[in-house]
C-alpha cells in the first residue's frame, strides 16, 4: 500500500479497523515495487499524466491496472470534454479501458488488462434502469428522471467548507441540480435509453448511495412484465439482490443495510394508473460503488472466483 502523506505509517493507524489484520506499513508511490496488479486510488485527472509511470511498474504486459479516478471511465472524448470541460489529456487511450461494471461487461473483464472504476452513482442508476431499458419496456417519448441521495465519504477524504460537521451535520443538500458528472457513464452505458436526467442529493449518512429512477412504460406494460425483466438481468448475479418484500421496515431497498458489502439492492413499483415505473437502487458507495466493484472486476479479469474478499453480508441493526 501507498500513500505520500502517510509514508512508513502503520496501515492500521489510518485504518484502525485492520489492527491484528495486518503489519504492512504504507510505502512511498516512488519507491512502489515492480507489481503484477496495481490499484490507482489518485485524484481525477491524476492517472492520466503518472499512466506511463504506472505501467512502467506492472511486472510483464500481462499485468492489470485498475484506475478508481473518473480518468478513463469514458470512451468518446466529445463525451469526456462535455462533463468536465476539458480536453482529456490522453485521448487516444479512452475507450482501452474496460468499464469496471460486471453485470453488464463480465465478458469483457475476463480478459481485461485495463479496468476503469465506475461512478458509483452511475452504478446505482445503471443498475436501476438496465432490466427494463433492456427489455424494452419504455416509452422513449418521455424523458427519464434520475434522482440520486448519497452519503458525505463519496466526496472524499479531503475536509471542506461543505463537509464541515455543523455545516453537513442535518443536512439535505441538493448539490447538483442539473448536470451531475455521473450521467454520461449511465448514458454510455445505456445508449438505448430515452433522454436522461439527474440530481444529486448529499444526505447525512457517510456511507450510502439511493437512485430513484422515474421512467415511463409503453402502453400494455405493467408489473408483471417489469418483474420478469428485472429477473431476466438479474437472478444469476451474484451482486444484485431484487427486493420484493410485502411487508416489514425493508420493502424497498435502503443502504442502510448494505454499508459495507459489496451488494446492490434493486426494487420497483408500477403506478398503473399512470404508467409511470419507479426503479430504486440502494448500494455502499465505497464498495459496491467504488472498491467493491473493482475487486469484482480485478477477480474476473485474474480468473479467480468473482466473490473472492467480498462476503461480508452487512450489520443489522
Amino acid at each position: 500500500m501507498t500513500s505520500r502523506s502517510n509514508s512508513r505509517m502503520p496501515v492500521h493507524l489510518v485504518h484502525p479497523n485492520l489492527r491484528s489484520v495486518t503489519d504492512l506499513r504504507f510505502a512511498h508511490p516512488d519507491d512502489l515495487a515492480s507489481a503484477d496488479v496495481i490499484v490507482s486510488a489518485l485524484p481525477h485527472g491524476e492517472t492520466s499524466g503518472r499512466l506511463p509511470e504506472l505501467v512502467a511498474r506492472l511486472s510483464s504486459d500481462r499485468g492489470i491496472l485498475v484506475d478508481l479516478s473518473s480518468d478513463f471511465r469514458l470512451a468518446d472524448p466529445s463525451a469526456y470534454r462535455n462533463e468536465y470541460l476539458d480536453d482529456h489529456p490522453r485521448p487516444e487511450l479512452l475507450g482501452t479501458f474496460v468499464y469496471g461494471l460486471p453485470e453488464l461487461y463480465r465478458g469483457e473483464l475476463r480478459s481485461a488488462r485495463r479496468i476503469a472504476g465506475a461512478g458509483c452513482i452511475a452504478t446505482a442508476a445503471i443498475l436501476a434502469l438496465y432490466p427494463a431499458v433492456r427489455s424494452g419496456l419504455v416509452d422513449h417519448g418521455r424523458d427519464v428522471v434520475i434522482e440520486a441521495k448519497i452519503g458525505s465519504s463519496a466526496a472524499g477524504s479531503t475536509p471542506g467548507p461543505s463537509s464541515h460537521h455543523a455545516e453537513r451535520s442535518g443536512a439535505v443538500r441538493t448539490y447538483a441540480p442539473t448536470r451531475h458528472r455521473h450521467l454520461a457513464e449511465v448514458r454510455q452505458a445505456l445508449p438505448e435509453a430515452p433522454p436522461l436526467h439527474m440530481t444529486a442529493t448529499a444526505v447525512e449518512r457517510v456511507r450510502g448511495v439511493l437512485v430513484t429512477a422515474h421512467l415511463w412504460l409503453t402502453p400494455g406494460v405493467g408489473e408483471d412484465q417489469v418483474l420478469a425483466a428485472m429477473r431476466a438481468a438479474y437472478d444469476d448475479e451474484p451482486f444484485v439482490r431484487l427486493v420484493r418484500a410485502m411487508r416489514g421496515n425493508y420493502r424497498v431497498p435502503d443502504p442502510r443495510i448494505l454499508d459495507g458489502t459489496n451488494f446492490c439492492d434493486v426494487g420497483f413499483a408500477v403506478d398503473e394508473d399512470s404508467g409511470r415505473l419507479v426503479t430504486m437502487a440502494a448500494l455502499d458507495n465505497l464498495v459496491k460503488g467504488t472498491a467493491g466493484h473493482a475487486m469484482q472486476s480485478l477477480n474476473l479479469a485474474l480468473g479467480l472466483p468473482e466473490g473472492t474478499g467480498l462476503g461480508f453480508t452487512g450489520l443489522h441493526p
